[in-house]
């Protein structure tokens, strides 16, 4: 049922029957249950939304754009983040095989999930996985998703280094995503993703004190609670302060960071979070979350 409303939504775009607006109404109806108020938002789907459509997006395609936001970590003087790249392709045809480490990360730029993880070069299957990026690069991504900046990014393909995840804390089978809300320049919360897997990943809800708040969340079929709590980053204070830094000038923005071996590093940054259409987080903290965006 899914597939066939998406298809429905992209068919119905491509001939421009539906705007982006009313493309992101729908999808807000069909995950959330209820009709939105974008022109006077209150809580923080709303919100997302409401800035997506009305707001100064014009530094969205660039710092949402997984290749390009690169300079401007580095232009704000926080080079030391980033994960090493490997290289930068346009085309599938171009990607530089043999100059690749044994172990990489590959995914796309504008995308989201599309990554491929690589532990072991000598048993990739490179026609399989260029097939792959070949199909996600000759779509617009954004479109069916109701977010227009994406679609605005020039698609490219990058590899970057396999961070080791072999001593994240409570022995996560991947890296431990640190996704830090900031409103109006000031981080607020931190929403933790790991133990990563398709339909099955664990996540917790922590303040800036590290006191954990499972009465935010609401746990699905796909987003489970942790059996255990995550111990505080030993570089809580720092990943603060660069989420604090990246998001001065905008009222809702995401900073998503990782911690390995006591050294932090540069994730993506997020406008809109599931599109607006975050239905992990309760009624009540939405709201909550909203009443601290001043727009």
């Amino acid at each position: 049922m899914k597939k066939i409303i998406i298809y429905i939504i992209q068919a119905l775009a491509k001939i421009k029957v539906l705007t982006p607006i009313n493309i992101a109404k729908l999808r807000y109806w069909y995950i959330l249950h209820k009709w939105p108020n974008f022109r006077h938002p209150k809580d923080l789907n709303e919100k997302i939304n409401y800035l997506k459509f009305y707001g100064d997006t014009s530094k969205w395609p660039m710092l949402t754009d997984k290749y390009a936001v690169r300079k401007y970590i580095e232009s704000i003087g926080l080079k030391n983040i980033l994960v090493k790249l490997y290289g930068k392709w346009d085309s599938v045809d171009d990607i530089d095989w043999e100059h690749l480490p044994n172990q990489f990360v590959m995914k796309c730029n504008n995308g989201s999930g599309d990554v491929i993880i690589c532990n072991d070069k000598s048993k990739l299957d490179i026609e399989a996985t260029k097939k792959y990026f070949r199909k996600i690069l000759s779509k617009t991504f954004g479109i069916v998703s109701g977010e227009p900046h994406y679609s605005q990014i020039p698609p490219c393909i990058i590899a970057e280094e396999l961070l080791d995840n072999s001593t994240q804390p409570c022995n996560s089978s991947s890296i431990i995503d640190y996704k830090i809300w900031c409103f109006n320049g000031k981080p607020y919360n931190i929403f933790c993703c790991y133990n990563r897997k398709k339909y099955n990943t664990n996540i917790g809800c922590y303040d800036l004190n590290w006191k954990y708040h499972p009465e935010y969340s609401v746990f699905t079929h796909h987003y489970k609670e942790s059996p255990h709590l995550l111990p505080k980053p030993t570089c809580l204070k720092q990943m603060l302060d660069i989420a604090q830094k990246l998001s001065i000038g905008f009222p809702i923005l995401r900073v998503d960071l990782y911690e390995v071996n006591g050294k932090v590093y540069f994730g993506e940054l997020t406008f809109t979070s599931q599109s607006g259409c975050m239905d992990y987080f309760t009624q009540e903290y939405l709201t909550q979350m909203g009443n601290q965006v001043k727009l």
